[in-house]
């Protein structure tokens, strides 16, 4: 899961720019480390809603188990509840047969958050009467039901991780300053002509001077399998051009902050 996170994150930040994530290359482990910024916004989320329904599931038990009012109480929040799953099903439905546009979450959250208020409501009513929870009959509904939520849940966080690394790219498209500058000599003249980066002839000391063309204006967007992906300093998402290069002694490269 936290691969599959981090290559959807990874996908779409790189998407922005123009480069595959593929071409880049990075390995398992970088992918594992980049799922981090996809997951710590869902992860609290879910831990907090699991907090307020244990404690709601705590609450709603003692009420019903003393009785009187506070049972009855129990039963008619648990039909309200219940009430809503029908109109959140039919409306996930048709966000995922597009009939309306419910966003990239809307069909995920709204089928898999309205079966989790079906099987909580389910769960504090049965809980509520004393007898045990799911009742013989009801294990396979329960089990479907469990499982299409962790599909929905699978299915929100990829499309969030998505779009979580869509809005770290625009970011980064508008703060390029954060990279590493990147000052590149080459041997072989590049002719990039790209705004914002200048080539310079660097001066013929001797004869057998390897490097003759300097490139400033550069900044390092990702260093991976040996090649460096570089951006003009200027780069914007309509006129934006992407270097590659072997970051091997074909090339001399010196980096600074700023």
């Amino acid at each position: 899961m936290l691969l599959f996170f981090g290559y959807a994150y990874t996908s779409s930040l790189y998407a922005f720019f123009g480069i595959d994530a593929g071409t880049i290359g990075f390995a398992t482990q970088d992918l594992l480390i980049r799922s981090s910024p996809a997951l710590y916004l869902p992860a609290g989320v879910a831990l907090c809603g699991a907090l307020v329904g244990a404690l709601g599931y705590h609450l709603a038990t003692r009420a019903a188990g003393k009785g009187g009012p506070g049972a009855r109480t129990v039963r008619r929040a648990c039909w309200a509840v219940a009430a809503l799953v029908v109109p959140l099903l039919v409306l996930g439905l048709l966000a995922g047969f597009e009939v309306f546009d419910a966003g990239p979450l809307g069909t995920p959250l709204l089928i898999g958050g309205a079966l989790l208020l079906a099987v909580l409501a389910r769960m504090m009513y049965v809980r509520g009467t004393g007898a045990p929870y799911p009742l013989t009959g009801e294990r396979a509904a329960l089990g479907v039901s469990v499982a299409i939520i962790v599909l929905c849940s699978y299915w929100a966080v990829g499309d969030y991780a998505q779009q979580k690394g869509t809005a770290d790219a625009e970011d980064l498209a508008h703060h390029l300053y954060r990279r590493p500058a990147v000052v590149l000599d080459t041997p072989e003249r590049l002719h990039l002509g790209w705004p914002g980066v200048w080539e310079t002839a660097l001066p013929d000391v001797d004869q057998g001077a390897r490097f003759r063309y300097r490139y400033e204006g550069l900044r390092l967007l990702a260093l991976s399998g040996g090649r460096m992906f570089l951006l003009p300093r200027t780069w914007t998402w309509e006129t934006g051009n992407g270097l590659i290069l072997p970051f091997d002694a074909t090339v001399r490269v010196a980096f600074h902050p700023g």
